[in-house]
């Protein structure tokens, strides 16, 4: 026992809980923006977020000091998506009366930030994205509104560079193809 009263463990314990909140904890509504990407509703996002973090406090003496621990957050959000989708692609469909809310629900619920973000992306863009195949969504998510190098999302995705570029020219080539008459409606361009 040292000299308040703590064990060693519970000193280290104390440390590593204090540095995980330190580091951790400021990408908070990054992982949620894209565990919301991911799984579409908020309740799924939430429960990602809260497993994401809970997994990633779990093993923190695995991350390695001094690399971007943002995308290792992200990292671990994608694998536990991919377990929870392959998991629930095998399970029959179930409705629970819980996850219906009304549109007050919804409003009262949201931050600031959904509100900015919910004006600048309408719905025309929204759709574009969710329409996207998942691996050029996520691709473009994780660079163009996360700020992600290509290396760090190559890590998060667990592919080489190369494919997170090509799936990067895919998906920004879908959504052009798909928001053209959007941006030709707003007078981007003319044709």
């Amino acid at each position: 026992m040292s000299e308040n009263g703590k064990t060693q463990a519970e000193t280290e314990a104390a440390l590593k809980a204090e540095e995980f909140k330190t580091i951790a904890l400021p990408h908070i509504e990054s992982i949620y923006r894209s565990a919301f990407r991911m799984a579409g509703n908020e309740n799924d996002a939430r429960d990602l977020v809260q497993d994401s973090y809970l997994r990633a406090y779990r093993f923190f003496d695995k991350f390695e000091k001094g690399t971007n621990i943002k995308a290792w957050l992200l990292k671990i959000l994608r694998n536990l998506w991919i377990n929870k989708y392959h998991k629930e692609s095998r399970a029959p469909k179930m409705v629970d009366i819980l996850d219906i809310e009304t549109s007050e629900a919804i409003k009262a619920a949201e931050t600031p930030e959904d509100r900015i973000f919910d004006g600048l992306l309408d719905d025309d863009i929204t759709y574009a994205m969710d329409s996207l195949p998942e691996y050029f969504r996520l691709a473009v998510t994780l660079s163009d509104l996360e700020g992600l190098s290509y290396r760090e999302i190559a890590e998060i995705l667990d592919c080489p560079v190369g494919t997170v570029m090509s799936r990067l020219y895919r998906g920004r080539r879908l959504l052009r193809e798909s928001l053209h008459d959007y941006a030709k409606k707003l007078g981007y361009f003319e044709c």
